[in-house]
């Protein structure tokens, strides 16, 4: 039953477009400003079919366990939590100094 009521609630815009289009056929047939509400009608009625396809398409997907999630998470950190140290003569990276000499200035 509730299976029936969704489909009659996703039926009437469709039904609504049907009575705009007969309308504007029986009332002014053979005018260029019903040509182009009859084409911007279906352009909608098309727009609107496909939004519902993809309303339907959306639901029908299972959903991703959340362990999987976890997991997928997991592995991305393991693999870029030693990303700085693959490359330690790259640029912008400070130089190690070896131990030496006091400056002056901090000798003071």
């Amino acid at each position: 039953m509730v299976r029936s009521s969704a489909n009659a609630r996703n039926l009437r815009p469709v039904a609504l477009l049907l009575v705009l289009l007969l309308e504007l056929a029986v009332l002014d047939a053979g005018s260029l400003p019903a040509a182009v509400a009859v084409a911007f009608t279906a352009t909608a009625a098309a727009g609107a079919a496909l939004a519902i396809c993809a309303l339907v398409g959306s639901r029908r997907a299972s959903a991703v366990p959340r362990t999987r999630v976890r997991t997928a998470i997991r592995d991305r950190e393991h693999r870029t939590a030693f990303l700085p140290q693959r490359d330690p003569d790259a640029s912008g990276r400070p130089r190690p100094r070896a131990p030496g000499r006091a400056l002056l200035t901090a000798a003071a």
